[in-house]
């Protein structure tokens, strides 16, 4: 599986707030076109857009908004260790280092940041 190459512990490294400040323009940038390909394929998609919003949350605490952030930013590149555009198996990737970014960071993602999981999915 993808997580044999991929450190993904070094991906999830919350980095500097100068990095983390890039980190969530790209991800704001990019975000949403990114779920709306991956719908398909990425079973937990709930979980991904509640991360979104809780990386974005200034209430989130900073460590947990910098690993979600280099979550969010690997899984929004559209070239990664597995090609998003791999039909199929392009979000193989995504899908290890997002489960583990929640693992870290579960207790952080609130109820809030599920309702407005949920109203996007609607919207998508």
């Amino acid at each position: 599986m993808a997580r044999d190459i991929l450190d993904i512990d070094a991906v999830l490294q919350p980095g500097t707030e100068e990095e983390q400040a890039r980190q969530e323009q790209r991800v704001r940038a990019s975000f949403f076109d990114t779920a709306r390909r991956a719908l398909r394929y990425v079973p937990f998609m709930e979980d991904v857009i509640a991360a979104y919003y809780c990386a974005i949350d200034p209430k989130t605490p900073s460590a947990s908004r910098g690993v979600l952030l280099a979550a969010l930013a690997y899984f929004v590149l559209p070239f990664d260790i597995i090609p998003d555009f791999l039909f199929g198996i392009g979000f193989t990737d995504d899908i290890a280092v997002m489960w583990a970014a929640f693992r870290a960071v579960r207790g952080n993602i609130k109820p809030e940041h599920y309702v407005k999981a949920r109203e996007t999915l609607g919207e998508m």
